[in-house]
């Protein structure tokens, strides 16, 4: 075959000059690597609520940044070789969701001139990811997912005024889960609950641990954890073989109809908080000068589905009527 070899150096010419302009632009942007713990409604919102924060502020992304993007599919052993992978990719700053992945990500990077933050963590103190509610660590802060919990009571009280015994399915070895029972237990009598305790650190243990409630309860409140969560659909299966109503941490297992009820953080506003502190970390602020952020009352947000609420035998209370957050 014969080679036009004008043609060819005309084709390298033209291919040089692609590749100066694509590097050129790659020199603008800068990369921020994002480490979930795995594809969830709450934790996609939270990474969505991240990058819309980054572009108020002047990271655009495609244009001011680029998002290297990976999860675990909620395996806690792949995590180390996430975040040596993009750690590998010289990010200018990593995004963490999730108290384990940001643990992890914090022992790995330490020493590391990358900066950390983190979403989707409950209590980042007790997790030892920063040393108070009033500094972040030397290079980690970020936006916690911190439940209003006098307020998930009040709602539960609330939804149903006759119950006393209320139930929390926890992962004893998830450092948001333990923090989050104590502060239900501190609270709890307040509210006119007693508390029970239900440990389970493996999903296949679920049915089982759940039932195990029968005669026990009269509520299950399901909070934002990384072993609940994913299997809530089995956890309000377990739920409904008992009769046991349940409330839960996330709006969309109540959107779909497997639970009744919840009480629930946006999480779109969780990543809109961590967004803010990553946009002030790359203008030149020190994490150890950001606190972090907790939501406030007014992220929270009730929601009832009427079919769900049919299924367990809940009547919902008529002080519900005007509430606007009753779906089908």
């Amino acid at each position: 075959m014969k080679i036009n070899k004008t043609g060819l150096l005309s084709g390298l010419v033209v291919a040089g000059s692609l590749f100066a302009s694509i590097s050129s632009a790659s020199a603008d942007t800068i990369k921020v690597g994002i480490a979930n713990f795995g594809e969830h409604p709450q934790l996609n919102a939270a990474i969505a609520g991240f990058k819309d924060a980054m572009a108020e502020n002047g990271f655009v992304e495609g244009t001011d940044v680029t998002y290297s993007e990976s999860h675990t599919n909620f395996d806690a052993s792949l995590v180390p070789q996430m975040i040596t992978k993009l750690q590998a990719e010289n990010p200018k700053l990593i995004y963490t969701v999730t108290t384990p992945v940001s643990q992890i990500a914090k022992q790995i990077l330490a020493g590391s001139d990358i900066p950390i933050v983190f979403s989707a963590v409950t209590d980042p103190v007790a997790a030892k990811l920063v040393p108070s509610w009033d500094a972040g660590d030397t290079n980690m802060t970020g936006a916690s997912d911190l439940q209003d919990i006098a307020a998930v009571l009040e709602f539960t009280r609330k939804l149903l005024p006759d119950a006393k015994r209320l139930a929390i399915p926890y992962n004893p070895g998830e450092a948001n889960d333990v923090a989050l029972l104590e502060k239900v237990k501190e609270l709890a009598p307040a509210a006119g609950f007693s508390v029970v305790s239900v440990g389970i650190d493996n999903v296949n243990d679920i049915l089982q641990r759940i039932t195990s409630v029968a005669g026990k309860a009269d509520v299950i409140y399901t909070p934002a954890s990384n072993l609940i969560q994913p299997a809530i659909a089995a956890v309000s299966a377990a739920a409904r073989q008992i009769g046991v109503p349940i409330v839960n941490s996330d709006s969309s297992a109540v959107a779909n109809g497997t639970v009744p009820a919840s009480f629930s953080v946006d999480y779109g506003q969780v990543g809109l908080n961590a967004g803010k502190i990553a946009a002030e970390i790359l203008k030149g602020k020190s994490p150890a000068d950001i606190p972090p952020s907790a939501p406030t009352y007014e992220t929270h947000a009730p929601m009832i589905s009427k079919s769900a609420a049919a299924a367990f035998g809940i009547e919902i209370p008529a002080s519900f009527d005007d509430c606007g957050c009753i779906v089908e």
